[in-house]
């Protein structure tokens, strides 16, 4: 077993509630960094495929009872998202750390629920914004503050795949999450209005395919498109930069990031374009979740701010819901408002 990079003992104890898709990955992680104290599924049939690979770990199936233990000091919540809110409400309440998958919660103010909850409690609160972590997306953030790529004129994402298709969740709300929260944080700012067009083809009112555009101060802009109804795996994204371009295409083998240059040359009085000279960009290869998981530790450990903390999860559903909205009435534009609230543009 690999044992935490900070520790070589386990100070910091978590239960990972869900174990499902998403939180067998986390119990394995938080398992091989040493953290791993129990864990917390209602499906006895899905728990009992655990008890073998993690001898030491302690099993729940009542979540009350895992908040009742005082040697559990954080909660992962790896549940459908619709639980986040109060099973998340529960776990601060009784004075546990909590790391929540993404989304923070269904409804922004519910987000903003449980921010305030964890202030009220002195606890720690991150959200699961999985590309945050990825050593590429800090490479390019680090490309970005170094002045290599210039100002931020437009980003793009793709996030495409003939995937696992949701019934509780449309693709916006599965896939866009991640590229909202990795937009922001490049732009360092929200969005001040949004639209969203897509389709339902597979099953009724839940989107199978949307196109999201932002639009930020001083007419910068960003588009997300997302899709479980491609017929190949894509996740790309696109930073134009008033200097030079970035490429990360995760979905690669590899040359996952390369930085391109910008040739814009006057000729006969106009500008022509210059195919671009590309570089490749090295980045460490360290598994983006391992990091993740990590820094909730070290965060819990040392009393400080997460990367994504639970204000980065509030304002993430805000963007979610008014791109929902915009969705909801056919490409309306709606705008963006500093207390969440949003309002149809009229045109």
């Amino acid at each position: 077993m690999t044992t935490s990079t900070s520790s070589n003992h386990r100070d910091v104890n978590v239960c990972v509630a869900g174990v499902g898709h998403w939180g067998r990955n986390l119990a394995r992680n938080f398992h091989e960094i040493g953290h791993l104290y129990a864990l917390c599924e209602a499906n006895e049939r899905l728990l009992g495929g655990f008890r073998t690979q993690y001898p030491s770990a302690k099993f729940y199936g009542r979540y009350e009872d895992a908040l009742a233990d005082k040697d559990v000091h954080a909660v992962v919540l790896a549940t459908p998202a619709e639980y986040h809110a109060p099973m998340g409400l529960a776990a601060l309440q009784a004075g546990k750390d909590l790391f929540v998958e993404k989304p923070l919660a269904l409804e922004w103010q519910d987000g903003r629920a449980l921010v305030d909850r964890a202030r009220e409690r002195n606890r720690i609160l991150m959200v699961g914004h999985l590309l945050r972590y990825h050593p590429a997306i800090l490479r390019i953030q680090e490309l970005l503050a170094d002045g290599v790529l210039g100002k931020i004129e437009y980003v793009y994402s793709n996030r495409l795949s003939m995937g696992k298709i949701r019934r509780e969740e449309n693709a916006l709300w599965s896939f866009a999450p991640h590229d909202i929260s990795v937009i922001r944080a490049l732009f360092g700012q929200d969005p001040i209005q949004v639209t969203a067009t897509g389709g339902a083809y597979l099953q009724p009112n839940i989107a199978d395919v949307t196109v999201s555009n932002l639009l930020f101060d001083y007419g910068t802009r960003a588009h997300i498109f997302v899709s479980w109804l491609h017929p190949y795996k894509e996740q790309r994204l696109v930073v134009i930069g008033s200097k030079q371009m970035v490429v990360f295409e995760d979905s690669r083998p590899d040359n996952k990031l390369m930085l391109f240059d910008k040739r814009i040359e006057m000729k006969d009085g106009a500008m022509e374009a210059g195919k671009p000279n590309a570089t490749l960009v090295g980045f460490a290869n360290d598994e983006p979740l391992r990091l993740e998981c990590q820094h909730f530790v070290d965060c819990i450990r040392n009393r400080t701010t997460p990367r994504t903390p639970g204000e980065e999860g509030v304002s993430v559903l805000q963007v979610l819901q008014a791109c929902q909205r915009s969705l909801q009435m056919n490409g309306e534009p709606v705008q963006m408002t500093a207390s969440g609230a949003q309002k149809l543009l009229t045109i």
